[in-house]
């Protein structure tokens, strides 16, 4: 195991220095975006992450699985747990977000999500939804909720009642399991399940406006650890800083997004459903 943790640390060093991207197979798909990764940061390898946050210096992550399931608070440079909230071992935690303040954390199936003072980690309140809760962000006005569908929600944040609500599609054709999200420059960024994507999608329209293909970071971090699938998307407003992770992923990588063209020779990547 030694032998392979060094290997995988040179490969890290290799992967902060390259960038990647994917070309797409059909014309007029959404384009596939390039990355770099900036910086590699340890990660608990027993958090199954379900939602991920940056703020102030902190991440704020949602862990999932039945009687596992926390809302944390860590440090970045480490990766050590500074605060934990366990759930009852009859809830599956999943999606959060940071509203004036309050951490709002979604529960898979029994359709409650809880509301806590971020500085305290003190429940404050709940709020009830229909069907299953998986992602949650902000654009600043409303949350953003996924449910595994193909379907967004927009959701009073302060009543959770459903204003409206978003299918989305690319080339036509609905792009289901949205998971983890992150309202972005404008846009939200969703995790899809059981793939190595995140759909960069239109506020608006729900159009899939193009792909980011984290394939080889799934790969990396699978060299020495056994590990699920990717999920996690947190974003560091004052920075721009891009972080994105995984279900008992050893690490947490910032990112940098480059234009599709930044790195032509690369390999394909497509939805279809």
């Amino acid at each position: 195991m030694r032998n392979a943790v060094s290997i995988s640390s040179f490969l890290l060093l290799l992967l902060c220095t390259l960038p990647y991207a994917s070309s797409v197979e059909e014309p007029g798909s959404p384009p596939v975006l390039g990355y770099r990764v900036i910086q590699c940061r340890p990660h608990d390898r027993r958090a199954f992450t379900q939602g991920l946050i940056y703020h102030n210096g902190f991440f704020y992550e949602s862990t999932g699985l039945y009687g596992e399931s926390s809302l944390r608070e860590v440090r970045p440079d480490t990766g050590k747990v500074l605060r934990e909230k366990r759930l009852p071992d009859r809830l599956f935690g999943e999606g959060l977000v940071l509203y004036r303040n309050r951490l709002i954390q979604l529960t898979w199936q029994a359709g409650v999500a809880y509301v806590y003072d971020r500085e305290t980690f003190d429940q404050v309140g709940t709020f009830k939804y229909e069907g299953q809760g998986w992602g949650l962000t902000t654009d600043g006005k409303y949350l953003i909720m996924s449910d595994g569908t193909a379907w967004l929600r927009f959701l009073d944040a302060d009543t959770f009642e459903e204003i409206r609500r978003i299918e989305v599609r690319a080339q036509g054709k609905r792009v289901p399991q949205l998971n983890e999200l992150e309202y972005v420059h404008g846009e939200i960024l969703a995790n899809v399940w059981h793939t190595d994507l995140i759909a960069k999608i239109s506020p608006k329209t729900g159009k899939v406006t193009g792909w980011v293909d984290l394939s080889e970071l799934r790969r990396l971090s699978s060299a020495a650890f056994h590990i699920d699938v990717l999920n996690g998307i947190a974003f560091d407003a004052e920075s721009g800083r891009v972080f994105v992770t995984g279900k008992l992923w050893p690490w947490i990588y910032e990112i940098e997004l480059l234009p599709p063209e930044s790195h032509p020779e690369s390999s394909s990547a497509s939805v279809s459903r």
